[in-house]
Formats: structure tokens, sequence, C-alpha cells
């Protein structure tokens, strides 16, 4: 066997390509439909495409494989007493030159490569069965790297352990892009993680800085490494601000204008609003960069009149202070909940409050700041959905439209089971082409239906049951008794109307 066992199986792999590539070029020993050829060519490269992946996905698990076991005897055939990290460097630039790979490049690859053999079994069986891709086994990698043994083994368990509970309805991660996984695998990460997430954002906060740095044709990259809710209100009314300028004698693009909003931003000065007043992040404190200076927003410039919108979404007794568990912004994910608590305390009007459902972490309340019956119905549809619902797409920006599943002058309502909101590309996508959105429901997105008859499933929002915490052992009536927050008058609301 040996070497020879390892050049007919990639004969064979190079044998079955060729075949592959003539099927693409048509050129097969039969069409895939002799009734209509074109469109049997058409669906056949779909197939092909569906199995190129999972192919890929077997070649990079055993690609990992193939370098740890080179890596391991490697060591062992290094002469007795050689420097560990000569080694290493020995084994890594052997493993850079046959993939074509720099130093860099190359360790990471051993370092993915270790973790997945050595930590996370789930993920490596996955990407040998085809079911996710390398880029899905780099997030898995990434997103355990800092939890402890435990924290690992849950990880993969609830995103790869078949027999972890799921949402009948719910995609497999396989199913969506690997930014969509990182997503997911961050908000279970932070709420899940042995350190809590308070502390870990003290450190970030204590670590904020801007960066710069060059770029080609004249070109430069300057960004903000911020406390979240400021960042995401900045980036909402920075979208704000560039929708509101377009206009049938603007030239410029919406990014386009939204850069230079930003820049406007930044280079004026002498104004007297900044960036809390102006987004109502509820502080009154000015922002400032690590060196302490204040930074003023150039008001007259940005329209102070035009606010960022943002919903909090927090557990209740994480609200009343008697749990620690993250609450969650709208568009970005698991934020410490003092956080939220100082932006509801605050009366952070453009920060509206969302209370969920102790039993199962559904939304129980949209926060009545904004009320009106077409925008509770959006802000709705931004919880049930949390983004556009077309697979893989990550907008949930508020020019996100609701569009009736079933058209209105078809007898469709306006209600939340019949409504979705797909971002302005597959909004115009779903009434340009044959993609079609499939029923949804109060509390499920819609999935869509390709003019090839496939269907795709739309994610579905990550909610967990809150912690109950401890004083509701004393019983509901003392509990209440003793509470006092912001969000009591709500809980009390939510328990009686339960009794």
């Amino acid at each position: 066997m040996g070497r020879k066992a390892v050049a007919r199986a990639f004969a064979d792999i190079r044998a079955a390509l060729a075949v592959l590539n003539a099927e693409v070029d048509g050129c097969g020993s039969e069409p895939f439909s002799a009734a209509d050829p074109l469109a049997g060519l058409a669906d056949g490269s779909l197939d092909i495409l569906a199995g190129a992946r999972e192919a890929e996905a077997g070649l990079a698990g055993l690609k990992a494989r193939a370098a740890m076991r080179y890596a391991g005897t490697a060591h062992t055939l290094a002469p007795l007493g050689a420097p560990v990290p000569a080694q290493e460097m020995a084994v890594a630039a052997e493993i850079g030159c046959v993939l074509a790979l720099g130093p860099r490049a190359a360790s990471t690859f051993l370092s993915v490569s270790h973790a997945l053999t050595t930590t996370l079994p789930l993920t490596l069986a996955a990407l040998h069965a085809g079911t996710i891709s390398w880029q899905h086994a780099l997030v898995m990698v990434d997103e355990a790297a800092t939890l402890d043994p435990a924290g690992v083994v849950a990880l993969e368990a609830h995103f790869l352990d078949p027999a972890v509970p799921k949402p009948p309805t719910a995609a497999a991660i396989g199913e969506m892009p690997a930014h969509r996984l990182r997503h997911k695998a961050r908000t279970w990460r932070e709420r899940h993680h042995v350190e809590s997430i308070e502390k870990r954002h003290a450190k970030g906060v204590a670590e904020r800085r801007v960066e710069y740095r060059p770029d080609q044709d004249g070109m430069a990259w300057l960004s903000a490494c911020l406390p979240a809710h400021q960042a995401l209100a900045g980036w909402n009314r920075l979208n704000a601000l560039a929708r509101a300028a377009q206009g049938p004698n603007e030239p410029r693009t919406l990014t386009q204008i939204r850069t230079d909003k930003f820049a406007e931003a930044i280079l004026t000065s002498g104004t007297s609003a900044t960036f809390h007043a102006d987004n109502s992040a509820g502080n009154g404190e000015e922002a400032s960069d690590s060196d302490g200076a204040g930074a003023g927003t150039g008001a007259g410039l940005l329209s102070p009149g035009i606010r960022a919108q943002v919903l909090v979404t927090v557990p209740v007794f994480s609200l009343m202070g008697l749990t620690e568990e993250p609450a969650v912004l709208d568009g970005f994910g698991p934020v410490p909940p003092s956080m939220a608590r100082d932006l509801v305390a605050h009366g952070a009007d453009s920060f509206h409050r969302v209370l969920v459902d102790p039993r199962d972490g559904a939304p129980l309340e949209i926060g009545r700041t904004s009320y009106r019956v077409t925008k509770a119905m959006r802000n709705w549809l931004r919880l049930r959905d949390g983004k556009c619902p077309f697979p893989g797409c990550s907008n949930n920006s508020l020019d996100n439209e609701a569009d009736h599943l079933v058209a209105w002058h078809h007898g469709g309502t306006t209600g939340i089971s019949n409504l979705g909101q797909p971002c302005p590309k597959h909004h115009k996508l779903r009434h340009t082409t044959g993609w079609t959105p499939t029923p949804a429901t109060k509390n499920q997105p819609p999935g869509w239906t390709s003019p090839t008859g496939r269907h795709y499933k739309s994610e579905h929002q990550d909610w967990e049951p809150p912690h109950w915490p401890s004083q509701l052992k004393l019983g509901t009536a003392d509990f209440l008794h003793t509470a006092q927050s912001p969000g009591e008058d709500a809980l009390e609301r939510f328990l009686r109307a339960r009794a």
C-alpha cells in the first residue's frame, strides 16, 4: 500500500474531476435531462456545486490530519536535544513549502489543525463528512480558543451534536455562511463564558483604541475599537444621515455619502454637540480617544435631528440587577447587562428597551417610547428575524423593508405572520426574479424557494431561557415586594398575568 495507494487515490480523484468538468461543459455521455437539456444542465451544475463543497470540506479535514501526522512524526525523528522552537519552525517551513504558504499562514494552519485534531472532534468529523466548510471550522476554532475545556465541549455540542434539541425549522450551521455562524457562535460564547461578560467588557474598554493603516492608491483606513453601543449607534446614525442626503440631484452612492459624513465628523472642531448627546447614549459624557481628549461630532454638518435607532433586548431579571445575563444590541449581539441598565435608566430615547420572557427568552414587551402600530410591528419584525431573512444575508440596518409575503391585492393581511423584512437588494430579488418567500409565523421568519425549486431555510434567533434568580424561592409576593428597579412594573404585570 503506502505511496502507491496514495498515488492511485489521487489519480482516481483527478479522473473524477475530468468527468465532472466534462459534465459541466455539457459533454457527458448523456444529458442531465433528455426532455429539457438546458434546464437539466443548469440543475446538474447545482448538483456538482453541492458535491464539490462536500469534497472540498473532506479534503480540508484530510489536510489538517495529514499536517498533524507529519508534525508528530517530524518531532519524533528530530535529533535528540534539538530545541523545540527550532523543530516547530522547521515543521511550519516544510508545511508552508508543500502548500505554498507563507511562514505566518503556515503557522496559523498548523495551529488550527492542532485544535481540530485535539480539542474539537465534532468539528473535525463534520468537516470530514462535508457538512461544514473549512471556514466554518475556523469559526469554531476561534470561538473555542478562550473557553475552558468544558466550555469547548458545550460549544461543539450546541452546534454539532445531533442529540442536542434544536428547533425543527432551524437551519444547520453548514447551511449558512461562515460569517453567520460566527455571529451565532459569538453570541453563544458570550452567554456561556466562564468569566462574566462584565469583566471581559471592562478589559475591552480599557483597551479601546483608534488605528490607522495605509492602503493603496493614496487611500488609508481609520478604524476604532470602542464600546458596542457607541459603535452601533454611530453606524446607524451615519446610515440615516446618508439616506437623508440621497436624492435625484445627489451623484454619490450611499457608501460614499456615509464615508464623507464620517470624515466631516472627525475633521470638524469647535462645535458644542457630542457623540453621546446626538445619539442619546445616556451618560452625558463626551466621547474621547484613549488620551482623554474630547471629540465633537460636528452637529451642524451631521443634522442633530437625525437619531440612531437601536433595540436593546434584556432579560427582565437582568434589567432588575438580579442576574448578570447579557443583554443584546440589535445588529451586534450580547453586551454587558450594566450597559443595558444604563441605557434604559437614563432615558436613552434612541435605544428602545425590549423585555424577554423569563420562561423561554422570547420577546415580551417593546418599550412604549416609540409607540405607534406600524412602528411596533416593524420593531417586532426586527426582533423576530434579527436581520434580512434571506439565507446568509447580514443586513440588519433600519432600511430593511416590510414586505407582504402574500400580496395585499391577493388577499394578504398586514399581520406579523404575513410580513417579512428583506433588505432592499433581496426585496428587489423577490419581485424581479423567481425567488419567492415561504410562509412565516409570529415567531419564525419566512424561508425562501429558488427558481429551481430548492428550498432554503431562514435563520432563527437564538433565544435562550433566562436564569431565574434565587430570590424567587422566597415566593413571588415577597420577591416583588423587595424588587426595586426600572423593570419592576413590567415584571409584576408579567407574573400576575400568568399567576
